[in-house]
């Protein structure tokens, strides 16, 4: 980790922190940059729905895959 200074909007923070529910600007920024991680990875799981990339019910390990969990 890395400690850096920037210039950020105060009230930005504190409506985020609330949807968040974070205590600490620190806290904020990194649940936020979490957020737009998962975010992303769901809209990749999403494409692959929609396109069945990987999906094809006739194959045996597809359908094997599927049940591992």
């Amino acid at each position: 980790m890395r400690k850096t200074s920037v210039h950020i909007d105060d009230e930005l923070v504190a409506r985020v922190r609330i949807l968040l529910g974070t205590s600490s600007i620190k806290e904020t920024i990194h649940q936020a940059l979490l957020e737009v991680e998962r975010r992303e990875a769901r809209r990749q799981e999403i494409r692959a729905l929609v396109e069945m990339d990987g999906l094809d019910l006739r194959d045996e390990k597809v359908v094997a895959r599927a049940w591992r969990y």
